[in-house]
């Protein structure tokens, strides 16, 4: 059997332990969820030939932005999402298969919420999805409109760092007043674009 590389030994100790506190995961279960995430992702990797991108992608990104018009337009669109060239840098500096770990494994988490919603709670799939996206942020393609439109849409991968650490100074602090919040936005995402808005984030 091939020895596991040095990153995947570093996803596996970094998620295993989130499967096991975060969603009750026996050590076995957790093994293996990770085990057939990793093989998902490396597979999706080879198949779209990102396996061996620079592992500066983001400083490069930035440093083409004032001559490579593509890249010029890209960047653009995600600073009007509110992201910033350190987002950047912590995104696509990161290992391929690191960033669509990060993605699998919180598709993992919203599908496990999904199924709590419908099965536990009884709410419709619909209902479900809607309140999914109501207490938590999503993240993806802002363009991607099959889900939510406007404010609701999903916010770009390159926030989930800022966007999670602000979400934890602020539930330290002021856990009822962010709840209210919250509650007063049409999504957890709308919430997230209004204090980017205001500066707050």
């Amino acid at each position: 059997m091939a020895k596991p590389s040095t990153l995947q030994k570093h996803l596996r100790d970094q998620y295993l332990p989130i499967f096991r506190k975060m969603m009750g995961m026996s050590p076995a279960q957790a093994k293996r969820t990770f085990k057939d995430l990793y093989k998902k992702v490396t597979e999706e990797a080879r198949k779209e030939d990102t396996l061996n991108l620079p592992p500066d992608l983001g400083d490069r990104l930035l440093e083409r932005e004032a001559e490579d018009k593509k890249v010029s337009e890209l960047l653009a669109k995600k600073s009007g999402e509110g992201v910033r060239d350190e987002d950047i840098c912590w995104w696509w500096n990161m290992h391929d298969l690191e960033r669509r770990m990060i993605s699998k494994v919180d598709e993992v988490f919203i599908y496990a919420l999904f199924l709590k919603f419908t099965k536990e709670d009884g709410l419709t799939p619909e209902e479900a999805n809607k309140k999914v996206w109501e207490i938590r942020p999503m993240f993806g393609n802002p363009a991607d409109t099959s889900y939510a439109k406007g404010k609701n849409r999903p916010l770009p991968d390159e926030l989930r760092q800022r966007v999670n650490a602000y979400m934890t100074k602020r539930a330290r602090k002021d856990p009822e007043g962010l709840k209210r919040e919250v509650e007063q936005c049409s999504s957890f995402n709308a919430f997230i674009r209004k204090e980017i808005q205001a500066g707050r984030l």
